[in-house]
């Protein structure tokens, strides 16, 4: 008996099983079995764009109509439709990769999925996304590796694929390396290379398979290394912002450690509403690549109080002792701190504190001229005043 009453649930489930799918299928079935041949479009016209075309035309007055498909071949020799319903009267056949001239055939399709015979018509698109892309690319030899800039003004789904030479000398794909972006400004940093002379190619590719030519690159990464802090001293000229008494100093921004009270913490109230700035000597002249600077938490808040938040560097190799921001400092960036969270202020989830631990690299100007002495100029803390704490920082470039 036990037997049979879990059999019959099992068959009853079957059953209904099949019988669902049966309906799904249904579903796929035309709306009628009507042959009637619906009419075709009219007035049809074309507005050719970057690497696509806009057909705009005149619906027919009649009841079989469904959709309106349009059937092309892109560049690279593959057949798409695209379709659109009775309720438009454009449609946009995309993914072609040259300027030249393509045929479309659009057809009226019924509710019976009858088909008129085809409207064709002649496109003529612009040029291609990835071709502005690959025209527009920019590599400069960066601090242990390079820096890529391309402008996708369409905001196209593109990738910028680079490739290097195998143990054979063929060139493959480096994934770490391809940029997939649909951005209208591009900039990829690469980093970790030694020095030494890199060749790698450089093209760009669609969602369609359109590739455009290759284009090759020698990178010669510039040298880079920590300056040796052991070398720093702290240089307090007129207009700095005086330490907190109690137990802060600004030697200990390099000491290499961390907590209360090896910090940097500039004193508000003394140090007055304007920026607070801080001054040290590297010891060393040198082409700063990067700073690295690690803030100081309140418990286990990072983004908080003297945090900065906006702030600039500046570099000289010769500073006037009257402490003037003058023509002696060269401002060598400008940079913000995010919160990865965006949370509101005081409140940091586990990632934020992991990122604020970690540190903060700010890239320093390529072109900006070799220094010796540092200049830090907090425009904003997070608590919106204008003093700053450092627990730790370490400088990069070549001395040579």
């Amino acid at each position: 008996m036990k037997l049979i009453q879990t059999i019959i649930p099992s068959l009853l489930l079957s059953a209904f099983i099949i019988a669902s799918c049966n309906k799904e299928l249904e579903t796929h079935t035309p709306i009628s079995n009507d042959p009637t041949v619906p009419a075709q479009i009219t007035d049809v016209t074309v507005t050719n764009g970057s690497g696509k075309a806009t057909i705009t035309y005149k619906l027919p007055n009649d009841p079989h109509l469904l959709y309106v498909k349009a059937v092309y071949t892109i560049t690279t020799g593959k057949q798409y439709e695209t379709k659109a319903s009775y309720y438009n009267n454009s449609l946009t056949v995309e993914g072609f990769a040259d300027t030249l001239e393509h045929e479309v055939k659009l057809y009226s399709v019924s509710r019976s999925e009858v088909q008129s015979q085809p409207v064709t018509v002649k496109i003529k698109p612009l040029t291609a996304p990835i071709w502005e892309v690959f025209r527009s690319i920019t590599i400069t030899d960066a601090f242990g590796g390079y820096n890529l800039t391309a402008v996708n003004a369409s905001k196209a789904n593109i990738s910028i694929i680079v490739t290097k030479p195998n143990v054979f000398k063929e060139y493959e794909i480096d994934n770490n390396k391809t940029v997939y972006t649909n951005v209208d400004s591009v900039l990829s940093k690469i980093r970790g290379l030694d020095t030494g002379s890199y060749r790698f190619g450089f093209l760009v590719a669609d969602r369609w398979g359109n590739k455009t030519d290759t284009m090759y690159k020698v990178i010669r990464p510039i040298f880079e290394t920590q300056l040796d802090p052991a070398k720093f001293s702290g240089l307090v000229l007129p207009g700095d912002a005086p330490q907190v008494t109690n137990g802060a100093a600004l030697q200990y921004a390099w000491d290499g450690k961390l907590g209360w009270p090896y910090t940097s913490f500039t004193n508000q109230v003394p140090g007055g509403s304007g920026p607070h700035m801080i001054t040290f000597n590297t010891g060393a002249l040198a082409k700063l690549s990067r700073i690295w600077i690690r803030p100081f938490p309140e418990g286990t808040r990072y983004y908080y109080l003297t945090t900065m938040k906006r702030f600039e560097i500046y570099g000289s190799d010769n500073p006037n002792l009257s402490g003037a921001l003058d023509a002696s400092w060269k401002l060598l960036g400008s940079y913000t701190v995010k919160k990865p969270s965006g949370l509101a202020y005081g409140t940091d989830d586990a990632n934020d504190q992991a990122t604020a631990a970690a540190g903060f690299n700010w890239e320093i100007d390529l072109a900006a001229p070799k220094v010796r002495y540092i200049r830090i100029r907090c425009l904003e803390n997070f608590a919106g005043g204008t003093a700053q704490s450092i627990n730790e920082l370490k400088v990069y470039g070549d001395p040579r």
